[in-house]
């Protein structure tokens, strides 16, 4: 509900119409759709005891939940460029960040998010799960159905490397290239009012970066073992779960414009229904 209220205030507020909420925008669509990938599915499972899933529903919500977690790191990428652009070059941001280029920016990181994985998710299609059906996770993780398949693995482990230097370990980079330009032109600056306004408009994206990859290179960074399987549900659970719960939180705590919008959002509720009720009032006086 959080991240829907953000869609509807950023689309129905033409203030907001800058390329740091259209991003936000696809930030929060992408929170919907992986959460919609795991969190219904496991509701079911609590309530009904009935911890079954087809083959078939196995890879659909794998591909749905990874493609949404790859394609937000992108976004998170694109979100960092924009912030570079708006601090160390302000008098051209208009120009630099138009609509086209916004446009394709997203297309850019929704397409390549999902074409990259799709080599893996048909690979593992095909693999033949011969022993135990039993997958050691609440969701259909990519490692622990790995673990399960009794085909030879051994052929994906270079693709999941590549995936994840393309999908993950680059974007970081590009990231970090973009705050430390942004950190430096910050630091040059000579009015301290300046400064504090320039890392205002950077401190819910960075809050967001050291949670999502944070939690994204603890998982990928331990070894594959049985005892820190337990450890990756754990720290997977936060950001299934509690990142699409925490984005809207903290862009919403932090920024001062979707405050000023939520809250004429709220006012115009009361305006509408008296406006509702006098021409109810006036149409029953004319025509009763």
């Amino acid at each position: 509900m959080g991240n829907l209220l953000i869609i509807c205030i950023v689309c129905a507020d033409r203030h907001l119409h800058t390329p740091m909420y259209f991003f936000l925008v696809n930030l929060s669509i992408l929170d919907i759709s992986s959460l919609t990938a795991t969190v219904p599915k496991l509701l079911i499972i609590l309530l009904t005891q009935n911890n079954t899933i087809s083959f078939s529903e196995c890879i659909v919500q794998m591909i749905c939940f990874s493609i949404s977690v790859e394609i937000e790191f992108m976004i998170l990428t694109a979100m960092a460029y924009d912030r570079y652009v708006a601090i160390c070059n302000p008098l051209r941001y208009t120009i630099i960040m138009n609509k086209r280029v916004c446009a394709l920016l997203a297309a850019v990181s929704w397409l390549a998010g999902s074409l990259e994985l799709l080599p893996h998710f048909v690979a593992i299609s095909q693999f033949s799960f011969c022993d135990s059906h039993v997958i050691n996770h609440f969701y259909c993780d990519y490692i622990a159905l790995l673990k399960l398949s009794c085909t030879d693995t051994s052929f994906i482990e270079p693709m999941t490397f590549v995936a994840f230097v393309f999908t993950v370990f680059t974007p970081f980079l590009l990231t970090l290239t973009s705050y430390v330009f942004i950190i430096s032109t910050i630091l040059k600056m000579h009015s301290t009012e300046g400064k504090s306004k320039a890392f205002s408009t950077c401190s819910s994206h960075i809050t967001v970066l050291i949670l999502s990859y944070g939690t994204m290179f603890g998982v990928n960074m331990q070894p594959r073992s049985g005892k820190s399987l337990k450890t990756n549900k754990l720290v997977t659970a936060l950001y299934t779960v509690i990142l699409p719960l925490l984005n809207p939180l903290v862009y919403s705590l932090r920024s001062k414009e979707l405050n000023v919008a939520l809250r004429k959002s709220i006012r115009q509720k009361p305006a509408l229904s008296a406006s509702n009720h006098f021409w109810k009032h006036r149409w029953k006086k004319q025509f009763c």
